[in-house]
């Protein structure tokens, strides 16, 4: 199966997804449809495992050939990468990579022999698909995230290591760890995030961040002109609490673009 976000990354274009903490099936069927090119399914931080992300991959079949399933796993581990490469990922986001070495360990649990050691047992991953064994080591995107100022540091070493495919910046935890949380505007950490652009257009490496629609570094026009192209809009979750705010505080009588503000509800 051809990796389509692979192919746009490749070809120097954004391939713009969302990321998704609620684990039912409903939401990847729907999110897959409303034109996104990916969609991470968020296992760091949300509530559920590989059995839930093999329903949400299925969900996702019907759409396969517009938008990739892919996973963030809680770490580079392999029992996590075999589960959820296995359910149909076709590409993992890699928490916290600060080194060649973890960069490089990433890449042997994600590929088959004789690049890596990843065990020949897929099951939804190759539903339908013969070639599978044949494709996946050049199509799945290995993806470490630089969330810390080590990772920064290291950047020319993480992006040299064959196999690397793109990178993703999780904001809020490298601001975090900069000592400058949520500061998006503070110059630091805008060289920071140009830094992380220069290196991987040196590299090869696509450069990736999670943005939203703001007034600053992480509004996702910004970032695209900046150089990311592995951008991830908002998340699920954003979305629905944000539209439920907005339309029950217009019963309420506020309404955008009126005067006054939303309320809280």
């Amino acid at each position: 199966m051809r990796n389509l976000v692979k192919q746009k990354l490749k070809a120097g274009k954004p391939a713009i997804g969302t990321w998704v903490s609620i684990g039912h099936p409903d939401m990847t069927m729907y999110l897959a449809d409303m034109g996104f090119d990916w969609l991470v399914c968020d296992m760091e931080h949300s509530a559920y495992g590989p059995e839930t992300y093999h329903s949400l991959v299925q969900s996702m079949l019907y759409a396969r050939d517009k938008c990739m399933p892919l996973a963030r796993i809680p770490w580079v581990d392999l029992i996590w990468c075999k589960k959820v490469l296995d359910a149909g990922a076709m590409g993992l986001v890699l928490p916290r990579v600060e080194s060649a070495k973890m960069a490089k360990e990433a890449v042997r649990l994600m590929k088959y022999p004789p690049k890596g050691e990843r065990g020949a047992g897929p099951r939804l991953a190759a539903f339908r698909d013969p070639d599978y064994f044949k494709t996946a080591n050049d199509e799945i995107l290995v993806i470490p995230m630089i969330e810390s100022v080590k990772g920064v540091e290291n950047l020319d070493e993480i992006f040299s290591v064959e196999g690397v495919d793109a990178c993703f910046v999780g904001p809020s935890d490298l601001s975090l760890d900069m000592g400058i949380h949520k500061q998006y505007t503070n110059p630091k950490f805008i060289e920071t995030l140009d830094r992380i652009v220069d290196a991987g257009r040196e590299h090869g490496v696509a450069p990736g961040m999670h943005c939203f629609v703001t007034q600053d570094a992480t509004d996702i026009n910004d970032a695209i002109k900046r150089g990311f192209r592995f951008c991830a809009l908002d998340t699920d979750l954003g979305y629905l609490t944000r539209s439920v705010k907005t339309t029950i505080g217009y019963v309420k009588g506020w309404k955008p673009g009126g005067t006054g503000e939303a309320p809280a509800v």
